[in-house]
């Protein structure tokens, strides 16, 4: 084994050995000893990160086998590591804002009874997260896929004394089961057709799996292949509809919405189909597909988040439509450019929630905006930060955000893909409402009128209220300031949510370090008109000053500015006039009314007609109380041939000697 090849080891191995050390020992090493080692052990694996992107920059790539499991049916179980550009990214991306996550959690964490046991969970979802991303095969991409749903959903549920936070976990279990279910599909397919769960095998052979059909449907077998698989990345990366569980997880501490809604589980799904471009290339249907619900969540869970009191419900919300933005990045074939969002949307998101954590400490752990205002002078780090991380998320010009998100807009204007003239629609009306509901966000916890420390003042709309960590600042009490170990990695990520889209967007997208990497089709223009017209980070950004999606989002930040600092009664009587739609809007679309009615009833129903007919009738009354009965019928019926008279039993004997000796005779 060469230096390399024991450096990619070392980065997902390293967190693991964190993850157990704490679980396991937590008790003996203590709180300090528990982050200690976990740290260390992803600060090990950034850095090894680090020296494997600077090997991959000079020309270097690994594709290999690091443990065969078994061989079965002639498929290859293995364990093995894909180590090239693409991949690259996406270890620095993960290994950077966990670290960040894992130096945070010691200061949100600091007070709480599960603290090793949270530090083991982080960094075992890391471990899982690296897993993912560094296989080279559908065998291990499944267990790190499944891996971090099962690390998901003891993080949501972590306070596990709390009911809302065990249905949240619960409903992300199940959700992102449905989605792995079509998920599981899509990889049988493979498996069945291909031969093979080798990624460089199967795309080798994706032109003649694009000339077969399906053997019972007739179906093209490539676009069931591509649509199965997407729909495992709906669940994981909160599509419309299987997005209901990503609001409800917000349950989790903050540091694992900045961990799980930034930079890994959520962006799984984003990769994934990038990884696969070499096969939904060859399926316009299931593009078409992709880009209808990529643009559906963009724009509609936009509008939710504009109803939201919760400062990290809005968070979330904005999540699901960025999340939406890539989606339609893959749709249109501009794969680099929905990676290049996934990588800077990493950075400002996990600033962003990571913000709203530290003004959660400010408030003593009160989460409702309608309590805040005024922040801006007891929080100036978490002030500023937030600032520049709602700059980015809005795209504003020269800030990460703006080099991403403008060049989806404009992959999407260039393309003629069925259901492009809808997408394009979305993701321009979801810059005014990105810009609206982040900077609503922004004035209402910052500045305006200061909120909180009044008896009449806190509100419980979000079932808090009798929960140990919601309970607000008392009547006088002032915020604070967040401890060092919460602002400096907000200072640590507000640094790449400004400088890392300037820096990075010529190579990523116009140059050549996602060449043999990801691969567009020659009818598929994705960014090839922007790359023509395209004259530099700096020209980009002053032509952007002139474009449509910087002054929709500028009209977005002045109306929030206008209805909540200046003229708060507008919002309050735009909710009475439009009562309907905004029920409609705080309900969700009713999506979870509709699920619990349908899906869950139904279960239900099911389980009931199953316990029933099945258990009760089938089984315990048939077949089990049944045969009994039976055995009884038989010995009732016996009982009636002992009568005690030895002439009965003998005269018995003769006739059944005489029917043997008659059937004896006549059968010679």
């Amino acid at each position: 084994m060469t230096d390399m090849q024991t450096l990619y080891l070392l980065v997902p191995l390293a967190p693991l050995a964190g993850a157990i050390i704490a679980g396991l020992f937590g008790k003996a090493i203590g709180r300090s000893g528990a982050h200690i080692v976990t740290i260390l052990g992803v600060a090990v694996a950034f850095a090894a990160s680090v020296v494997i992107y600077q090997d991959v920059a000079a020309g270097n790539t690994f594709n290999g086998t690091v443990y065969t499991w078994m061989q079965a049916g002639g498929i290859t179980f293995e364990v093995g590591f894909l180590i090239d550009s693409l991949t690259v990214m996406m270890m620095l991306v993960v290994t950077f804002v966990s670290l960040m996550v894992h130096i945070y959690t010691i200061g949100y964490m600091h007070d709480d009874p599960g603290y090793q046991r949270f530090f083991s969970y982080i960094s075992l979802f890391t471990f899982s997260m690296l897993m993912l991303v560094m296989s080279n095969n559908f065998l291990q991409l499944f267990f790190g896929w499944e891996a971090v749903g099962l690390v998901s959903y003891l993080l949501i549920g972590f306070w596990y004394k709390r009911p809302t936070a065990i249905y949240a976990n619960l409903k992300a279990f199940l959700v992102n089961r449905v989605g792995d279910f079509g998920f599981l599909l899509g990889i049988g397919l493979i498996a069945a057709y291909a031969g093979s769960l080798n990624y460089a095998e199967v795309f080798a052979m994706a032109d003649r799996l694009a000339a077969q059909d399906m053997a019972v449907t007739g179906w093209p077998l490539i676009t069931a292949i591509c649509i199965c698989l997407f729909i495992g990345a709906m669940g994981k990366s909160a599509q419309v509809p299987l997005h209901v569980w990503l609001p409800d997880s917000m349950e989790g501490p903050t540091p694992i919405s900045a961990l799980i809604h930034a930079a890994t589980m959520v962006t799984a799904g984003i990769f994934m189909v990038a990884r696969m471009s070499p096969l939904f290339e060859l399926s316009d249907a299931a593009l078409s597909f992709v880009l209808v619900i990529g643009a559906t969540t963009a724009l509609f869970m936009g509008f939710l988040g504009i109803v939201q009191h919760d400062i990290k419900r809005v968070v979330a919300y904005s999540t699901l439509s960025q999340l939406g933005y890539m989606t339609v990045a893959l749709g249109v074939s501009a794969y680099s450019a929905a990676v290049f969002h996934l990588m800077t949307h990493a950075f400002f998101k996990a600033l962003l929630f990571l913000g709203a954590g530290s003004v959660i400490i400010g408030m003593h752990h009160d989460q409702d905006m309608r309590n805040m205002g005024g922040l801006w002078k007891y929080m100036p780090v978490t002030w500023l930060t937030s600032l520049i991380g709602s700059l980015a998320l809005i795209g504003f010009p020269f800030f990460s955000g703006f080099y991403s998100k403008d060049s989806i807009i404009e992959a999407v204007h260039a393309a003629d893909i069925p259901g492009a003239g809808y997408a394009l629609f979305c993701v321009l009306a979801g810059v005014f409402v990105t810009a609206f509901y982040s900077f609503r966000m922004y004035f209402l916890v910052f500045h305006g009128e200061e909120r909180f420390g009044k008896a009449h003042a806190v509100h419980h709309d979000d079932a808090h209220a009798d929960d140990e960590h919601h309970h607000g600042l008392a009547p006088g009490q002032k915020p604070h300031e967040s401890p060092w170990v919460v602002t400096v990695p907000l200072v640590l990520l507000a640094i790449p949510s400004v400088l890392i889209g300037f820096f990075t967007i010529e190579p990523m997208l116009f140059g050549q370090w996602f060449k043999d990497v990801i691969f567009v089709a020659d009818n598929h223009v994705g960014l090839s008109e922007l790359a023509a017209n395209f004259h530099g980070p700096v020209g980009m950004a002053l032509h952007g000053l002139q474009t449509a999606p910087f002054w929709l989002a500028m009209a977005g930040v002045v109306t929030a500015w206008f209805f909540y600092m200046k003229r708060p009664d507008i919002p309050a009587a735009i909710q009475r006039s439009f009562a309907p739609l905004y029920t409609l809007l705080e309900n969700k679309y009713y999506f979870d009314r509709f699920n619990e009615l349908l899906f869950a009833a139904g279960a239900r129903l099911l389980g009931r007609g199953l316990w029933k007919g099945g258990d009760q009738a089938l089984i315990d009354g048939a077949a089990v109380n049944g045969t009994a009965k039976l055995v009884g019928w038989v010995a009732q019926a016996s009982r009636l041939l002992q009568t005690g008279h030895i002439y009965q039993y003998a005269f018995a004997m003769i006739i059944g000697v005489f029917v043997l000796l008659t059937f004896w005779f006549n059968r010679g």
